[in-house]
């Protein structure tokens, strides 16, 4: 038990230290706080189970406090290397879930970078919040516009119930109607935008929603390199 109670301690700690970017935790700086976790979870573990556990077998003891030891410095580690290990985990991220923002970056001239990873069917796909409901979304720079399904535009807060479908487009499936509306907030990761235009698809005219060029026009940038797609606000 004392050793799950300790793993959550410095596992806690870690997160904390990697998430923090004031330089203090808990009116502490982040050196102290990580040196601190790391200790009490060193007690908890050696003094919840040295006399029940180890009945003076002081090399299982010795060996375990060099275990923690090194598990106490993995975790300094990961925090000194913070800044240099978040792309590379937000690129993992990207690998195993496409759609996701891969790569956030702060590029030359403070510009702000998002990566995507094109999925297996030679799609780009974004997992988009609108008006801050989560939205998977196909990038289409062919669509002139925002285009959401009925049902992604109800999740976002959206009555579509009395909408009027007066816009012709053109959709995989073929010519259709849709309803123009204004969305309060778009946004793909940090890349955030208010009030865009979108058009509503009527029911059964699309398979998954588009992030078209209403949105992506009001980035600073654009760019399709091989399996990749790289968004600048």
């Amino acid at each position: 038990m004392t050793t799950w109670v300790a793993l959550f301690v410095l596992a806690l700690g870690g997160m904390l230290l990697v998430g923090n970017d004031s330089g203090m935790i808990a009116g502490v700086d982040e050196t102290t706080f990580g040196y601190g976790v790391f200790l009490l979870a060193l007690l908890i573990y050696l003094g919840g189970g040295l006399l029940g556990r180890y009945g003076g077998g002081a090399a299982t003891v010795a060996r375990d406090a060099v275990t923690w030891l090194a598990l106490g410095l993995g975790l300094v580690t990961i925090y000194a290397y913070k800044d240099e290990l978040t792309p590379i985990a937000a690129r993992v991220v990207g690998e195993l879930l496409p759609g996701t923002a891969m790569t956030v970056e702060t590029s030359t001239g403070g510009l702000t970078e998002v990566k995507l990873r094109k999925r297996l069917n030679g799609h780009f796909t974004a997992n988009v919040e609108i008006n801050g409901e989560p939205v998977s979304m196909i990038v289409d720079t062919g669509a002139s516009s925002i285009v959401l399904r009925p049902e992604d535009a109800q999740a976002a807060g959206i009555d579509v119930e009395e909408m009027t479908f007066r816009v012709p487009v053109l959709t995989a499936n073929g010519r259709t109607m849709a309803a123009r509306v204004w969305l309060d907030d778009v946004s793909v990761g940090p890349l955030d935008r208010t009030r865009v235009e979108a058009l509503i698809a009527q029911p059964g005219a699309l398979s998954q929603s588009l992030l078209g060029m209403s949105f992506l026009s009001r980035l600073r940038s654009y760019e399709f390199s091989g399996d990749y797609l790289t968004l600048r606000g």
